[in-house]
């Protein structure tokens, strides 16, 4: 079912929530709770994008008011390994009836990986009136919260997007492996068993063609998961920085690369290092295992130990 198309509006919801401020995450501002959310579904000058790994989870019942994000063909270039360029990212935007002054909510199902993963991409070309829904679809739904199946149409906007800049926050092979002879961080956000090399996928996934397993040389296993609540919600700022910097000892002057298997998990990590801890230098290793576990003599370790 399609709604009726909506005008763009340009007035700028408060978007101030104390919930997120008593968390004390560094950029509270970049994260909106579902109590805030739900008061404010019929806010003209708001859009809400869902983005799920499952591409046809939209469709069973989504947050009235959400579009969908298909992180296949929405995000990705379909012909080279790569993600859209400025005009395919422009197109998108302009779909979706957001502008420069549109403000944009994120969520997704799996603790909002691929909400991240969407984020962080809208970031590659400086958009960056873009927030997540703490919690995501999970705590939506364990709440109770309204699903519906109307699909929302909005007038297509004017936007102009900026060329993509992957510089601050996109790493690529060459310069991970300079980061690994700099002995500079590194965090794999995989499961337990990714990282030692005892698998080369994620439990209950299938196996998609890596040819070698074990983590590259130097990380430490920070699996993402252990950042978000049962409910899909973060941590609070004191129980990540615990882990981060108390147990790995990053700091926020640190050169960090983050990486898992396509990118997806470690947006989330990436998000948590620098929105809600303020570490200043965070990129995220799309490319991630299933380019260096195929590349030829990239430095590989198995086992648990650092190297």
């Amino acid at each position: 079912m399609t709604a009726t198309l909506r005008p763009i509006e340009h007035t700028p919801p408060d978007t101030t929530d104390h919930a997120i401020i008593a968390k004390g995450y560094h950029r509270p501002d970049l994260l909106v709770s579902t109590t805030w959310l739900a008061e404010h579904l019929h806010d003209r000058h708001l859009r809400i994008l869902e983005s799920n790994e499952d591409v046809l989870l939209y469709d069973t019942g989504h947050i009235p008011g959400a579009q969908k994000i298909d992180w296949h063909n929405d995000l990705n270039d379909p012909v080279q390994r790569d993600y859209i360029d400025r005009v395919g990212f422009e197109t998108l935007v302009r779909r979706l009836g957001i502008d420069e002054s549109t403000t944009v909510v994120l969520y997704g199902d799996k603790n909002n990986w691929w909400a991240t993963y969407a984020l962080w991409v809208f970031q590659l070309f400086g958009f960056t009136n873009v927030k997540l829904l703490d919690g995501g679809r999970t705590k939506w739904e364990i709440e109770g919260r309204e699903l519906t199946t109307v699909t929302p149409v909005f007038a297509e906007s004017a936007y102009i997007a900026k060329e993509r800049n992957d510089a601050p926050i996109r790493a690529y092979f060459h310069e991970v492996h300079e980061h690994v002879r700099l002995k500079k961080p590194l965090v794999d956000v995989r499961s337990p068993q990714e990282y030692t090399g005892e698998r080369t996928h994620m439990p209950e996934y299938p196996q998609e063609g890596t040819l070698r397993g074990g983590h590259i040389a130097g990380a430490v296993s920070v699996p993402w998961a252990r950042a978000a609540n049962p409910d899909g919600s973060f941590k609070t700022a004191n129980e990540l920085e615990a882990i981060y910097a108390g147990e790995h000892g990053l700091k926020p002057t640190d050169d960090i690369v983050a990486y898992c298997r396509i990118g997806e998990r470690s947006s989330h990590t990436w998000f948590v290092l620098t929105y809600l801890l303020g570490y200043q230098r965070v990129r995220n290793y799309d490319g991630s295992w299933t380019e260096w576990g195929n590349a030829v003599r990239a430095p590989i370790v198995k086992g648990s130990a650092i190297a």
